[in-house]
């Protein structure tokens, strides 16, 4: 297993260097988790995926969890197939999510047809999306039909900053963890500088034997 999927956060304590982004969405799950759409933008490798994926198992158990790994799979018939399977309960918990990721890819028809799905979400459903923040200021600035999109969502924007010193005392506890450690602390900050504060990025150097040597 790659050590970013073996050492992604499971719970929102977990995840380093979002207070705001998880007192966001502590504060929107507190009253009801479903009936949501959320919208994840942010720096690649600072956690936009793992926090989707920690909201859709607050409500909906992983055999009910539809995880899309870029907007171009949504296609019309995933859509149509979606449009019913969304009112029916899911089991275990009882929910149902679907994570869009790259959602930066979606294209106006697909708009389109997701705005009639987000405008009545069943409350046993939750939707998130997720893009760079790149991404998301090209697909605004391209299509007009992506502004009542976003109005659907709740959106969560997740910060690059004050993250170089977590990211690199996270690092260095995975390094030692699985054998990988030869270098300071002072070695993974800068690491961490270098690869932009991308965590992902970040431990495929570390699985690679940077921090070894």
């Amino acid at each position: 297993m790659l050590l970013y999927e073996k050492y992604r956060p499971r719970e929102l304590a977990e995840v380093l260097g979002q207070t705001k982004a998880i007192q966001t969405i502590e504060r929107l799950t507190q009253k009801g988790w479903g009936g949501q759409a959320f919208w994840i933008s942010g720096a690649s490798g600072t956690g936009k995926t793992t926090l989707a994926r920690i909201i859709a198992s607050m409500g909906a158990d992983e055999f009910c969890i539809e995880e899309y790994d870029s907007a171009d799979q949504l296609d019309f018939p995933a859509l149509d197939r979606i449009d019913v399977e969304q009112r029916q309960y899911g089991w275990g918990k009882g929910g149902r999510a679907y994570i869009v990721n790259e959602a930066h890819g979606l294209r106006g028809m697909t708009i389109r047809r997701l705005l009639g799905l987000l405008e009545r979400i069943p409350r046993h459903v939750v939707w998130i999306f997720t893009t760079t923040r790149e991404g998301c200021d090209k697909l605004f600035d391209d299509q007009i039909d992506a502004s009542p999109l976003l109005s659907r969502c709740h959106e969560i924007r997740l910060t690059n900053q004050g993250l170089n010193k977590v990211f690199a005392v996270r690092a260095q506890q995975i390094a030692q963890a699985e054998n990988l450690d030869g270098k300071p602390l002072a070695k993974y900050e800068q690491l961490a500088r270098d690869c932009h504060n991308n965590m992902r990025m970040m431990l495929q150097q570390i699985a690679a034997g940077t921090m070894s040597e």
